[in-house]
């Protein structure tokens, strides 16, 4: 099942600001959160350098980039997913898909290489190696498309079958070409699946739940064709 949404209702399910899910995803490890400590200790120094430069008169322009150099540790997490969010914002037409898990397996999938120098002073490439989850998921017409995230123990009850929700963009209004899709969403599991959560969650269920979809929503439930641009069905 394919169902256009209302410009406005995808701008609520993907939205401009970070939500809590897409700002850990960027707050990342502690190596992360200390990178990011140290960009600031970097660029604290460089205002404090520059604000030397302008003298007394510069006080207050030195002060909001002390602000923004100290604090960038905690904001560059909502930055960098907004500019994520962004792309997908660009994409003019969207819809909302309800398929099946047709298939669901396990790969190995090369994240990341680092170069290092062993004993003898030799270059070593050392590959990053990650198992991910991959999920087929499809429907009746025969349209298919594939979500990989990385491997979690509360994926083991993924079977096929299992009913997969999830968005589809495009730059077409009938949206016969899609151009991205985002994470799925399995109802019945209420489980997650994909690289990075585009989707605000409390507004996709509201829309899987008047959409006949089995999740469940504790927010104010909206009136019925709110969402919905047309009711489009892939025979």
């Amino acid at each position: 099942m394919l169902v256009p949404l209302t410009r406005e209702t995808f701008e609520q399910i993907i939205p401009i600001i970070a939500t809590g899910a897409q700002y850990g995803y960027y707050w990342g490890k502690w190596s992360d959160l200390l990178r990011r400590l140290l960009i600031s200790v970097v660029a604290l120094t460089i205002t404090w350098l520059v604000g030397n430069l302008f003298g007394p008169g510069g006080f207050t322009i030195k002060l909001i980039l002390d602000i923004i150099a100290g604090l960038y540790w905690l904001w560059c997490p909502v930055y960098l997913a907004s500019l994520r969010n962004n792309t997908y914002r660009r994409i003019p037409y969207s819809g909302f898909w309800r398929g099946r898990v047709l298939d669901a397996f396990i790969t190995e999938e090369l994240v990341g290489e680092e170069e290092t120098v062993n004993q003898r002073g030799d270059l070593v490439i050392i590959e990053n190696i990650e198992k991910r989850i991959n999920l087929l998921v499809g429907d009746q017409s025969g349209f298919k498309v594939t979500v990989q995230a990385p491997l979690r123990r509360i994926y083991k009850g993924i079977r096929p079958g299992a009913v997969a929700e999830l968005l589809v963009l495009s730059k077409q209004p009938d949206l016969e070409t899609i151009s991205q899709i985002t994470d799925v969403y399995l109802p019945q599991q209420n489980l997650w699946v994909g690289e990075y959560p585009y989707l605000r969650r409390d507004v996709f269920r509201q829309v899987s739940q008047e959409l006949g979809g089995t999740g469940k929503t504790n927010t104010k439930e909206r009136r019925p064709g709110s969402y919905i641009v047309k009711r489009k069905r892939r025979n």
